[in-house]
């Protein structure tokens, strides 16, 4: 698995992000309540927004250090991203919008790459359709195809199962995890629902105010929660938590 490793600072007019945190890969999960600077942090990580200090590492890239002038430009990070709205683009067909990130490759090995990844998130009968004529479970099914097809060296996930129905989620969190097995590919996952986040993690990262409070397994943080509030979000859960370690 590839290390990920964040150390940044920035401020955004009233907000200021001060965080660090370095995990080994598999799948992370930004946990905290909204406002904390999760998002802000997946935004840092994917390159869209630079920061005032501070670097990101995947692996033994680095994409954004201050100290040294390095700052690789989004469209050349090898990221994939998904976020709540799925942002397919609306008048394309749903292979089209799949097949939008491969324009490097020739015809035929757009459209063969298109085929196996719509195939892979079971959705191959939705191929000529376009995104007004899909499901909130569909769409980003869609969505995740268009992310992984050029197979990126990271995805990040910006609360993509929030407008979903339950049932849809919890197939959702399902196939998040299959994938990451399957592909190996580190996932950062940004959520402020507790039980998605001890069910999908491998490393939880808790944002408290406007930084990280603690960094662990969801078994680590469930022996020795961190602080008070951490504790409390425990105490609340409880069964329900519990459940996912078993």
């Amino acid at each position: 698995m590839s290390e990920l490793s964040v150390r940044v600072r920035l401020a955004r007019e009233e907000f200021s992000l001060d965080t660090g945190w370095s995990t080994p890969g598999g799948v992370t999960v930004l946990f905290g309540y909204s406002g904390a600077g999760k998002t802000l942090t997946l935004s840092v990580i994917a390159g869209t927004v630079r920061p005032e200090y501070g670097w990101v590492r995947v692996g033994d890239r680095t994409l954004t250090d201050t100290r040294t002038g390095t700052f690789v430009a989004p469209q050349e990070r090898d990221i994939g991203l998904v976020s709540q709205a799925a942002d397919l683009f609306p008048h394309l067909t749903v292979a089209g919008n799949v097949e939008f990130g491969l324009h490097r490759l020739g015809r035929a090995a757009r459209a063969a790459r298109t085929a196996e990844c719509l195939d892979a998130l079971g959705i191959a009968d939705l191929a000529r359709r376009r995104p007004a004529e899909l499901s909130g479970g569909q769409r980003q099914r869609v969505a995740l195809a268009r992310a992984l097809a050029p197979k990126p060296s990271l995805l990040l996930l910006d609360e993509p199962f929030s407008a979903l129905d339950l049932p849809v989620r919890v197939e959702m969190r399902d196939l998040i995890r299959s994938i990451q097995r399957e592909h190996g590919i580190p996932v950062v996952l940004v959520t402020h629902d507790p039980l998605e986040a001890f069910d999908l993690a491998d490393a939880l990262v808790v944002y408290s105010g406007t930084g990280v409070v603690q960094v662990g397994s969801p078994r680590e943080l469930l022996t020795d929660p961190g602080t008070p509030e951490i504790r409390t979000l425990l105490h609340a859960l409880g069964p329900a938590v519990l459940g996912t370690m078993n």
